[in-house]
């Protein structure tokens, strides 16, 4: 495949700016991507990311790129209070209270993560490093730090030492933090006696004799700092420097500014061309969290075990939701929310079963129509979409656009004979590579009688909006349809009810 002609831009998160995307080695691509802990299932916050970078990592692959798609397990290293590297390695924690070993909570947890990103129709990354399997890339690349001066050990600890690295480089470019406002204004002086700063981070700490997951080292048993690990795996897998790093708003600041300073203090530059972030998610309009009860995790959406969830949701109306929103938005996830979301995504759906049933004319227009013209129009707006900064909202505006072409044609309100043949192939072809190569939505097949139900509820809701707007033929089908799959609809005076022959 050809990369496309047409130009990408991408917002830079280090430049706060769009720029053309130039890979530095094309037609090759480097992705590499902050994964999760795995101490606990995949929430909604693990959703944004990975659909995010999915979402790219798709489109990068449409336009005729070759890319490598790296997203890291972190397992080990990742203490609970990462800012100022206090408290217990969450991992080693969780097997704490649950009287298991860590690579058992890792491998429960992994196993969890994955099953959640495949109902979200994420495709898997090309490699998938773990923190524990790159130990010996991490104390390599600690004593090239140490080496170039920007590094230094106390009682078999290794910190990164800001002030010789700012004597040489900048620091704070990518979050816009300063170290001397945040110095300032923190109470944190634990551990202050090793450290020659309190915002020198750990490269490497010493391990206690009852921690369990550590390995030998120059310097004595130990186990990786979080902030070496995704800047070990990515250099090794991509280079020394690569096209794309992504991860969450949050990850900014400390963790992907640390890596910045960690590949500049061993090799001299920056490792990444383009820094993309997604932004968070809000609950109701509230931050996700634990302490305030409106913590949401996948299962618990898709089964609907959740005080603010009416129902179970689909992992495709989960995903429909958060490709309505650019991906540098704020997403609110509530039960109304998921519920426009799932009467769009199966209008959606029903407009591309509905394309593959027309059939042109053997007569039909071979000229350019106004009909024409709009068509083309709106396939042209979902490329030029994605291509300004991957803005899926505007895509779906485009292909709802389309949708609504497709009914009006299917229920012949729309004479098929004025579009012509190449028309019709390019909107058959925008629909089908946008809605599922892109997008990555997928058609979902009912598999429960309470699935069975709201499906059957919402088709009601479809029918009746086509009856107002005068539309019988959709009306009918639906109508003809379901009887056909043993549903019978019963029009009465106060609205429709069914039921379901079993």
């Amino acid at each position: 495949m050809e990369i496309s002609e047409s130009p990408l831009w991408i917002y830079n998160s280090l430049s706060r700016k769009k720029e053309e995307f130039e890979p530095i080695n094309p037609p090759f691509v480097g992705l590499y991507v902050c994964g999760p802990t795995v101490y606990g299932d995949p929430h909604l916050g693990h959703a944004r990311a990975a659909v995010t970078f999915d979402l790219i990592y798709r489109y990068l692959k449409t336009k005729g790129y070759k890319v490598r798609y790296v997203r890291n397990i972190t397992d080990v290293g990742h203490l609970e209070h990462e800012e100022t590297e206090q408290g217990e390695d969450k991992i080693l924690k969780k097997a704490r209270i649950e009287q298991i070993e860590p690579m058992e909570v890792v491998q429960r947890y992994t196993i969890s993560y994955h099953k959640g990103m495949d109902a979200l129709n994420c495709l898997r990354p090309d490699i998938e490093p773990t923190a524990s399997g790159h130990i010996i890339e991490q104390i390599k690349l600690i004593e090239q730090i140490m080496e170039n001066g920007h590094a230094y050990e106390v009682n078999g600890n290794i910190y990164f030492d800001l002030e010789t690295f700012r004597q040489d480089y900048p620091y704070g470019e990518l979050s816009g933090k300063v170290l001397e406002e945040l110095q300032s204004g923190s109470r944190d002086t634990e551990g202050m006696d090793e450290k020659k700063s309190s915002h020198d981070f750990a490269l490497w700490k010493k391990a206690s004799p009852q921690h369990i997951m550590k390995w030998d080292s120059p310097w004595g048993e130990g186990y990786p700092g979080w902030h070496l690990e995704c800047t070990a795996m990515s250099l090794k897998y991509l280079g020394n420097r690569f096209d794309i790093h992504g991860g969450g708003l949050d990850l900014q600041f400390p963790h992907h500014e640390a890596e910045i300073a960690q590949c500049r203090s061993a090799h001299g530059h920056d490792p990444v061309k383009y820094w993309v972030h997604n932004n968070m998610i809000t609950i109701d309009g509230a931050k996700m969290s634990k302490s305030a009860g409106n913590f949401i995790n996948l299962e618990e959406l898709f089964a609907g075990d959740h005080e603010k969830l009416e129902k179970g949701f689909s992992p495709m109306v989960a995903r429909f939701l958060m490709l309505q929103s650019h991906y540098r938005s704020k997403i609110d996830f509530s039960n109304d929310a998921l519920l426009a979301a799932e009467k769009g995504y199966l209008r959606l759906m029903n407009a591309v079963r509905l394309l593959g049933e027309i059939e042109l004319p053997s007569r039909n227009n071979v000229k350019t129509s106004e009909i024409d013209s709009e068509i083309l129009e709106a396939c042209r707006r979902c490329r030029d979409a994605m291509d300004d900064d991957f803005n899926t909202a505007q895509v779906l505006a485009a292909l709802f656009e389309l949708a609504a072409k497709i009914n009006a044609i299917h229920n012949s309100q729309l004479d098929a004979g004025l579009i012509s043949s190449g028309t019709f192939t390019l909107l058959k072809n925008t629909m089908h590579t946008f809605v599922f190569d892109v997008l990555g939505l997928a058609a979902e097949m009912v598999t429960d009688d309470s699935k069975t139900e709201e499906l059957v509820k919402l088709l009601i809701e479809i029918r009746k909006e086509a009856r107002i707007n005068k539309d019988f033929n959709t009306s009918d089908k639906i109508r003809d349809d379901l009887q056909k799959m043993g549903i019978r609809l019963k029009d009465e005076k106060n609205g429709t009810t069914f039921e379901i022959n079993r």
